[in-house]
């Protein structure tokens, strides 16, 4: 690994022509080998720093480098190093994955017999081997976003970039396009994500950043920040019918969710133990339990004071 982070951004600023202020300061490092999350609600400047950071949109302050590149005084260099999935799928759907494959490599020099061979081990790990010859108009959701994937990583990029990659498609699809992503991953290339499914950010990335108004407000290892939460939640799928009336837990709430399943808010600080313990005296008998909802949607509205998930 190369001493130098995989991106480093300094004091960034970008202010549009109609004078909105999309960034303003912000400063970031993400490390070799890392999976990290960019979470924001709408307008928080996640799309503006993508855009930056890939060339498509001029800063108005600040530095970008890439392992040590500046994009402004070596940009061909830096986009070298970055390979870029947009939210929109964008490719030619009366093209086959292969052709675009292959030809998205020629862009960036790739020798036509190597962009072949790389062509078809991005398209087998992307589970697309099978459908290489056929027009990709014809793929299902999830195949034409792991074919982006795909097309992405055919210039070998230290640097993958995905703007929302599971937009759109069922939870199955999607389960099955973070395993490409892990893959990606511990092949060497570094991870920064953006999505509104923050179930996906918190299964996949180590390390995130919070963006609002144009401020990263909080940034650090995954569970370092969930471990901010004070308080946490769970579900309790009861055996028999609840009682009428509930045991009091000190420091603790139950409520009843329906005749078979019971609600717990309590601290974090707090042990289980004690929980069942009152419980079982109460005749309760616990047959499940799960995790009321996603800790960093709990930590991402503590922090934004926003209902919205991230986009």
């Amino acid at each position: 690994m190369s001493a130098l982070p995989a991106l480093s951004i300094r004091d960034l600023r970008k202010t549009y022509d109609n004078r909105v202020e999309a960034l303003k300061g912000v400063s970031l490092d993400v490390q070799e080998g890392d999976f990290f999350a960019l979470l924001g609600p709408n307008g928080a400047g996640k799309s503006t720093l993508i855009g930056v950071v890939s060339s498509l949109v001029n800063a108005s302050g600040g530095r970008v480098e890439v392992f040590g590149v500046d994009i402004q005084k070596r940009r061909s260099q830096a986009m070298r190093l970055i390979g870029l999935v947009p939210q929109e799928i964008n490719f030619n759907m009366f093209e086959k994955p292969l052709d675009i494959c292959v030809n998205y490599a020629g862009f960036y020099g790739v020798p036509r017999a190597e962009a072949v061979q790389r062509a078809e081990r991005e398209l087998r790990a992307a589970q697309l081997w099978d459908k290489a010859q056929v027009m990709s108009r014809t793929l299902s959701g999830g195949m034409k976003r792991r074919l982006m994937i795909a097309r992405a990583m055919m210039t070998e990029p230290r640097l993958l970039i995905l703007d929302e990659p599971t937009a759109g498609v069922d939870i199955e699809i999607r389960r099955s396009m973070w395993k490409t992503l892990r893959e990606v991953n511990a092949r060497g290339s570094s991870v920064i994500l953006t999505t509104h499914y923050l179930e996906e950010a918190e299964s996949l990335c180590r390390n995130l950043a919070i963006i609002d108004h144009g401020r990263i407000i909080e940034s650090g290892p995954m569970k370092q920040l969930l471990a901010k939460l004070d308080n946490e939640g769970f579900l309790f799928d009861i055996e028999n019918e609840l009682p009428a009336e509930l045991p009091l837990i000190e420091g603790a709430q139950l409520s009843a969710i329906d005749a078979h399943t019971l609600e717990l808010e309590m601290p974090r600080s707090k042990s289980l133990n004690a929980v069942f313990e009152r419980l079982n005296q109460a005749g309760i008998v616990v047959r499940s339990m799960r995790n009321k909802a996603n800790r960093l949607e709990e930590l991402f509205v503590s922090l934004t004071g926003s209902g919205d998930k991230a986009a």
